[in-house]
């Protein structure tokens, strides 16, 4: 039976050791936000990590005691839950360059005592998984029972299998791809240059100046919302419902103020976002998204780049996610198969996008439950 974590509090891991990054700088001593959920046996084979997309962080599951905010996947994790906190132990980990405590933009640089801002180094999904390999190793586990994510997470839970093999039992990729399309990137550039033409940005040293672009961050939050849904569940949601009366005097009265249910929905997540995030991290994390292409070393050959792993694959995708489209998990799934992986490939027909890996939906959930029943045997056999 399904229950909740309750409150759960996170640890700060430091790092003293500097971490070479893939642009050819290294990152000296360093912090990572962990949060772990369920026990690590005797054996630390029942360990799975969860990673993170772009806005998400180490508040996988569980209460956070200061906020009362409830864990962005926490339908997903937590005992009786499809990733059973009963039977495995669960990591979650703040990536570098965010922005809830990990090392990122809004840290002290060691050489100049001010906050990095916009000299924080370029990181990439490759960066993360190494510092994740970092904390994998500070529990001792040698091997995870599986690395799972969606969206961003997903990718990162490939680069798992193909950076570590022989660290990764099983790769959940979920809602994602092997590769951002052009249309993807064109997205990730335009919000970018919402927060850059922010007056208020100051090339990305905001901080000592006092002030947040706020309006920036509100926009690259509301054109990501849009991506994130489905035309049809915007249209069930929303539909073209005004905010006042059709009757009113004013009906056609031309403003530009909120008008549609819609926009009202669009700049209210636009507004919380600018008050919780990091602009810089924003730039940083959507630039990961861009230059993540494992493919690209071999000549655009996906599965020559997939030819290194050993691990179990489990790809679901959504039919209305057009931001993170099937064709992109079909085409990841075509290339393991003629590597002869064990791969298991569910697309759900469902009806929220690409948000849909967030949700309820119990074909969903029920794939996932299994494939985690299946884990669980070889954990225990």
């Amino acid at each position: 039976m399904e229950s909740s974590l309750g409150f759960v509090t996170p640890v700060r891991m430091h790092f003293d050791q500097a971490l070479a990054l893939q642009n050819g700088q290294s990152l000296p001593a360093y912090d990572l936000m962990v949060e772990t959920y369920g026990t690590l046996n005797r054996e630390r084979s029942n360990a799975v990590l969860i990673c993170h997309a772009l806005n998400a962080s180490h508040h996988v599951a569980g209460i956070d005691p200061d906020s009362a905010e409830v864990g962005w996947w926490d339908n997903m994790v937590g005992p009786g839950k499809p990733l059973d906190t009963n039977r495995f132990f669960v990591i979650g980990v703040n990536n570098l360059g965010s922005c809830f405590g990990s090392t990122g933009p809004m840290s002290l640089d060691p050489q100049t005592g001010r906050p990095y801002g916009a000299r924080f180094p370029v990181i990439t999904v490759e960066d993360w998984v190494h510092a994740q390999a970092r904390v994998a190793d500070a529990y001792g586990i040698a091997r995870f029972a599986a690395v799972m994510g969606g969206s961003l997470g997903g990718m990162q839970a490939l680069a798992w299998s193909l950076m570590y093999p022989q660290r990764v039992a099983h790769c959940m990729v979920i809602a994602s791809t092997p590769k951002l399309s052009a249309q993807n990137i064109a997205f990730n550039e335009v919000a970018r240059s919402a927060i850059r033409s922010d007056p208020d940005f100051h090339g990305g040293d905001y901080y000592a100046q006092g002030v947040k672009p706020r309006g920036g961050l509100r926009v690259a939050r509301m054109i990501g919302h849009i991506t994130y849904l489905s035309d049809d569940d915007m249209a069930t949601k929303f539909g073209r419902a005004l905010r006042r009366a059709e009757g009113a005097l004013d009906a056609y009265k031309f403003s530009f103020d909120v008008e549609f249910e819609v926009e009202s929905y669009l700049r209210y997540q636009g507004d919380k976002f600018a008050e919780y995030f990091d602009a810089n991290t924003y730039l940083l994390i959507t630039r990961a998204l861009d230059y993540f292409d494992p493919a690209k070393a071999f000549d655009g050959d996906l599965t020559a780049a997939l030819d290194a792993t050993t691990a179990t694959f489990f790809v679901a995708s959504f039919t209305t996610d057009w931001r993170f489209a099937p064709a992109r998990s079909r085409e990841l799934v075509r290339a393991l198969l003629k590597l002869k992986r064990d791969v298991t490939y569910a697309e759900i027909d469902a009806p929220h996008g690409h948000d849909a890996f967030l949700l309820d939906d119990a074909r969903y959930h029920n794939l996932v439950r299994a494939q985690f029943a299946r884990i669980a045997e070889e954990v225990n056999a």
